[in-house]
């Protein structure tokens, strides 16, 4: 069943709607505090908690060419500066088992960060394992290729390796090729689960469809987030950019910086009418 748990401040499960939301990767430490910042001061201002999320390595990247980010150590470093600095909590990818224990203690533990399980890694159990073991939160993306009602089965890895703080993300299922669908089913199907969040850029994207890289319909983000948050969510995950068409990964499928506010403030809207705050 769904548990509501804690990362610092923020509060995943319970009654007020939470934000995930950052650049895809690390593009350099200054662009990573500028987002980190602005993202902050908006959430602040329309009052919902907020976890700074960028990823220190894309692994999954279509190209070989393709920019990864920074690496681990450089990642972390970056990450735990943004935390100590802002006392957000922070959210990055990790990859392989050893990452998990790595990125742990590079952060330390005065920092509050989740881990997440990139969605076509969400069956590997030495991966879940691991990311259990290390003692911090952990969100899993559903992968593209799984049935909503067998993600209770990545959570129970989790849970039973001894960590109860386990969330799980939609991010779209495969609809023939280079295409994603949303099925809105799935929200409450997995809330039965544990703690569920939205993707709503990752949902828009077009894997592998523009020679080489993903492309995406970044219109749709605000209709897909809309249509989520009245279903039942509990926090949204968004990857906002201040420059999409020069960011270095997932520009195609990311929220421009200056929409981000006007879009949360909508999603706050249908949020208090579905799920009226206290």
């Amino acid at each position: 069943m769904s548990q509501p748990f804690q990362v610092g401040s923020v509060t995943i499960g319970g009654p007020d709607l939470f934000l995930i939301a950052g650049p895809c990767v690390i593009e350099s430490e200054e662009h990573a505090r500028t987002m980190a910042a602005a993202i902050a001061a908006s959430t602040a201002r329309l009052g919902i908690p907020y976890l700074f999320k960028a990823s220190y390595d894309k692994a999954n990247r279509t190209s070989l060419s393709s920019f990864r980010g920074p690496g681990l150590g450089e990642g972390a470093r970056i990450l735990r500066a943004i935390a100590l600095e802002t006392g957000l909590p922070v959210l990055t990818d990790v990859h392989t088992p050893d990452d998990c224990g790595r990125l742990s203690d590079a952060l330390g533990p005065d920092v509050n960060a989740m881990l997440q399980i990139p969605a076509f890694l969400c069956r590997q159990t030495d991966l879940l394992v691991a990311a259990a073991h290390s003692g911090r939160a952990v969100n899993i993306k559903k992968g593209q290729f799984v049935a909503p009602p067998d993600m209770q089965f990545a959570v129970t890895k989790v849970r039973d390796s001894g960590n109860a703080r386990v969330s799980l993300t939609e991010r779209g299922a495969s609809f023939g090729y280079n295409n994603l669908v949303v099925d809105m089913r799935s929200l409450p199907t997995m809330r039965a689960f544990a703690p569920v969040i939205f993707d709503a850029t990752h949902s828009v994207q077009t894997p592998s469809a523009a020679n080489g890289v993903s492309g995406g319909q970044p219109d749709f983000i605000p209709v897909l987030a809309r249509a989520a948050v009245a279903a039942g969510v509990d926090g949204l995950f968004l990857e906002v950019h201040n420059d999409p068409q020069h960011a270095k990964s997932d520009g195609a499928n990311a929220l421009p910086l200056d929409r981000l506010e006007s879009t949360l403030e909508q999603l706050l809207r249908i949020h208090d009418a579905v799920s009226p705050r206290a």
